[in-house]
């Protein structure tokens, strides 16, 4: 069996922490790539240790340049500057579309095979700009976002009932952010609808608290943001794309029509597999869900748009 290259761009502590998982799951070589000197190659030689102990044989390497990644299956960007107390998304949009710009134009170069996983924020406007910048086909450019907003709804909601996370399965809509959509309706423990379960008074509240997962997060920690479900949620979608699970996964996928929302970069509902982005399940959705969705594209879209700008689009 060929065995599968993934590139990770940015070996902070999600992309490290990304790196970790992905050995542990034996999903294939991993090439750590960050622009400080040295830093990667200890990261990969320290994950590199943990082999004998988790029984993993793949290769991992650290570098400072591109030519090691050349010929990846997968490339995850989570090059950026991440969120500080007290900042938006939204603020970090013009540091970062220049540096997602450019390490995407490196890895068109290097890598123009590759299915790109985006985790750099604002997440779905940056998913936006590598897609413009590769002119990659729209099923090798997504955006991890859905997953993680639906693991810490679940997280929630397991702890009001007192019940497994594994009897859950919550459904997120939208941006990656405080417009996202987290449906009570579709969302379930072992089948019966949350709503038959929690008061709606108390749903409200915990939706509010998924809206602010990463912000509650960042405030706590002071120094940085979230990694350890950020880098598991980017391990599911490289497991499913790798193994060809079609699995059905909330991801920043381009809409072309589906949900109403044309030529945006959103969290829906999609098919991941071998190829990437295989499809998107469209639900039927009530009249406040549509219209929740369709404001939370609508910020996407301002974001999108000040892109535009700044890339001379």
């Amino acid at each position: 069996m060929t065995r599968k290259k993934i590139t990770i761009i940015g070996a902070g502590n999600v992309g490290a922490t990304i790196a970790q998982r992905l050995a542990e799951k034996n999903l294939g070589d991993i090439v750590l790539l960050d622009i400080i000197q040295d830093m990667p190659q200890g990261k990969a030689l320290d994950i590199a240790e943990t082999g004998p102990l988790y029984y993993f044989d793949f290769k991992i390497t650290g570098t400072n340049g591109y030519e090691e990644t050349k010929d990846s299956d997968i490339v995850i960007i989570t090059s950026g500057v991440a969120r500080k107390p007290g900042m938006s998304r939204d603020d970090l949009l013009n540091i970062n579309v220049g540096i997602v710009k450019g390490v995407v134009e490196n890895i068109a170069r290097t890598s123009p095979n590759a299915i790109l996983i985006l985790v750099s924020n604002p997440l779905d406007a940056m998913t936006y700009v590598a897609y413009k910048i590769s002119n990659f086909s729209k099923n090798r450019v997504v955006g991890m976002a859905g997953i993680l907003d639906a693991a810490r709804f679940s997280t929630f909601i397991a702890a009001e009932l007192n019940v497994s996370v594994e009897n859950i399965h919550a459904f997120v809509l939208g941006g990656h952010g405080d417009t996202m959509v987290p449906s009570t309706r579709y969302t379930t423990v072992a089948g019966i609808s949350i709503e038959e379960l929690i008061s709606q008074e108390r749903l409200k509240e915990i939706v509010m608290r998924t809206r602010n997962g990463g912000a509650e997060i960042v405030n706590l920690l002071k120094t940085g943001s979230a990694f350890y479900a950020p880098s598991a949620a980017v391990a599911e979608m490289v497991e499913a794309i790798l193994k060809d699970k079609r699995k059905i996964l909330p991801c920043a996928a381009l809409c072309e029509g589906e949900y109403g929302i044309e030529n945006l970069f959103v969290g829906v509902p999609v098919i991941l597999g071998a190829k990437g982005v295989e499809g998107i399940f469209e639900i039927r959705l009530n009249e406040e869900e549509s219209n929740a969705l369709q404001k939370s594209a609508n910020e996407v879209e301002k974001l999108c748009n000040k892109v535009d700008a700044l890339l001379g689009l």
